[in-house]
């Protein structure tokens, strides 16, 4: 396949890391209740190889995925990275079992994480570090005072939030700059329009999780479907072009365990939906 991730167009994180806005998402290659290793190891680190083959250079991942396991693998992986490529991974969530997440802020335990993603990542810098969750049992500034800390010791180069309102991210950055957000926001679930605006105004890449979600859009005879059907393609690869389509700040992660459903998740960045086919898109998906 030809298809390409630059195909969707550039952003520069933080001002100055450049990416190919259509990145990887890397929770789906661990276990079930992304919970341990993946039924099929080989296939999990094809699924990486091809990516970077594809395009792709910018890989999201937590120490939360596994955990352990899906950083572990991108460092045996990837490693030594293509000189263009941004690990962003996470802290804040820890784990007791499968389908379990549970948040901790603790500096303390922000500084541990961080340690161990260098390890599994085999990096001496985080390119992007985000806070998974706020953690309401430990104030805001010593958190985000922990991640502006390890920025200042040049250890995280940007730092990121993830399910946040406009309010936080305002408080956010009057203790550290904030280069990314990452929300659930997707074509049928966009309650973080709000924030989406706000990232787009200021520059912050606004990353959304669960990207592909369809749900009933995608049902024979709705527009979504006809689109897709159309130009011979699947509802989901519509679905990441209307992302791609609403802002030049969205910078779409799918993840997927499959070579094949990554070759086509890639090649919805070759997708260019007319404004009138992005409006009516836009106009049934409303949450």
């Amino acid at each position: 396949m030809g298809q390409s991730a630059a195909a969707g167009g550039t952003f520069a994180i933080g001002g100055d890391l450049t990416v190919n806005r259509l990145g990887f998402g890397a929770m789906r290659i661990t276990g079930k209740g992304i919970w341990g290793e993946p039924a099929d190891p080989d296939e999990a680190r094809a699924v990486l190889r091809r990516a970077v083959e594809l395009g792709v250079n910018l890989i999201d991942t937590a120490d939360s995925y596994g955990p352990d396991v899906s950083e572990r693998l991108i460092g045996e992986t990837l490693a030594p990275y293509p000189e263009d490529m941004v690990i962003a991974t996470k802290a804040g969530l820890v784990r007791s079992g499968p389908g379990q997440w549970d948040p901790d802020g603790r500096p303390e335990h922000i500084r541990e994480a961080l340690e161990g993603s260098l390890s599994l990542l085999k990096l001496e810098t985080i390119d992007l570090y985000q806070l998974h969750r706020i953690d309401p049992k430990v104030p805001m500034e010593d958190q985000l005072g922990t991640m502006a800390e390890l920025r200042d010791e040049g250890k995280v180069r940007h730092v990121g939030l993830s399910e946040v309102g406009v309010e936080e991210i305002e408080k956010a950055r009057q203790i550290v700059p904030i280069a990314t957000v990452q929300n659930r926001y997707n074509l049928t679930d966009r309650g973080h329009e709000d924030v989406l605006d706000f990232c787009e105004r200021e520059g912050i890449g606004f990353v959304p999780w669960f990207p592909l979600a369809t749900g009933d859009l995608a049902r024979p005879g709705s527009p979504l479907d006809e689109i897709a059907s159309s130009r011979g393609v699947a509802p989901g690869q519509i679905a990441l072009s209307w992302l791609l389509h609403r802002s030049p700040v969205v910078l779409p992660i799918p993840g997927t365990s499959s070579v094949s459903h990554l070759e086509e998740n890639i090649a919805a960045a070759s997708i260019e939906l007319t404004d009138e086919e992005f409006e009516e898109l836009s106009n049934i998906s409303g949450s």
